[in-house]
């Protein structure tokens, strides 16, 4: 297995919703005129709370200044574990529970903090840039290290560095490892969610439509639910990462959609929801990632992870979701 050190130099920022107006100039650009910037790697998420940015620092240029947007205070750096060569984008996605064992647990242990973009395409393991001698060091015995530099992957050399944290494994009488505590609450929404991609050929004829659902379609009338609904939220991911789009969106918002523009799996799966968070998260503190994705690993469950920058969200698939939430809870509360 490889792991990839993308070479865009990231940003993190929330954009509030009061201000959002003031920002889609450079959004639509972003989104809709990649030939226009030099940007390469761009996410934008909504959920309730804010509009979450994801975007390199050519694609930062494009916002403005502006008391409406926070930005986290790091540079991060993108990480991607590929199986068998090819690269980031091209290559089948390896699906956060693949990586748990052997990517986010170890950084966990080693108190290095993570932030989770998975898309149609792949995984996406973002860590701060002063910490990637310590993130190459405690992966290095499972991985080769590779850095890539205009679609060019060349050997990258672990220096040794360590933080000198090793959070011990703990375990109970019987000389079983005792799981990580999940120490958040849980929320299932009501929606049903849609992974999916689009031809960017294709982005022109949809380019109304998207723009409508990132920035005027914020109530839940619009999305298809009954107001009566209180459980259904609003949240909406698109990524345009080195060429590829993912998205994604409840299943009321992929039938505004007109046909065979979107990308379906055989299968037509949909998700479930599974939200941490009941106060803001914060970027400093490590581990929740990999309390959520182990026991989905042990499991043996697929599931997408999206980190914004208030909440984690966690996507299993639709008849996953009692077992799930009743394994996460469990752990939950026997701690």
């Amino acid at each position: 297995m490889e792991l990839h050190i993308l070479e865009h130099s990231l940003k993190v920022a929330s954009i509030e919703k009061e201000g959002i107006q003031i920002c889609t100039h450079g959004l639509i650009k972003l989104a809709f005129l990649a030939s226009k910037t030099r940007c390469k790697f761009f996410s934008l998420t909504e959920t309730p709370e804010d509009y979450t940015i994801i975007v390199d620092e050519e694609g930062f240029k494009e916002l403005p200044q502006s008391e409406h947007i926070s930005v986290a205070d790091a540079t991060w750096l993108a990480l991607n574990v590929v199986s068998g060569g090819g690269n980031a984008s091209n290559s089948q996605p390896i699906g956060v529970t693949k990586i748990a064992k052997s990517v986010i647990a170890p950084l966990a242990d080693h108190n290095i903090s993570v932030f989770m973009l998975s898309t149609y395409q792949t995984d996406f393991i973002l860590v701060r840039e002063r910490d990637l001698p310590m993130v190459m060091h405690t992966l290095s015995s499972e991985f080769t290290l590779l850095r890539v530099v205009n679609g060019e992957t060349f050997a990258a050399h672990d220096l040794g560095v360590t933080n000198g944290f090793v959070n011990p494994h703990v375990f109970n009488h019987f000389g079983f490892s005792v799981p990580r505590p999940i120490i958040h609450p849980l929320s299932s929404p009501s929606n049903m969610f849609c992974v999916t991609s689009l031809d960017p050929d294709t982005l022109p004829s949809v380019a109304t439509l998207l723009m409508d659902v990132m920035f005027y379609s914020g109530g839940p009338k619009e999305s298809g639910a009954s107001s009566e609904d209180s459980s259904h939220i609003r949240f909406f991911s698109f990524s345009l990462i080195e060429g590829y789009i993912s998205l994604v969106m409840d299943e009321q918002t992929t039938q505004r959609f007109p046909n065979n523009v979107l990308f379906t799996s055989a299968s037509g799966e949909l998700w479930k929801m599974v939200r941490i968070g009941g106060q803001p998260l914060g970027f400093d503190e490590c581990g929740i990632v990999a309390q959520i994705s182990e026991p989905l690993a042990t499991a043996d469950i697929p599931a997408y992870y999206i980190s914004t920058f208030k909440f984690d969200h966690a996507l299993v698939p639709e008849e996953n979701i009692q077992s799930v939430i009743g394994a996460l809870r469990t752990k939950s509360t026997a701690q």
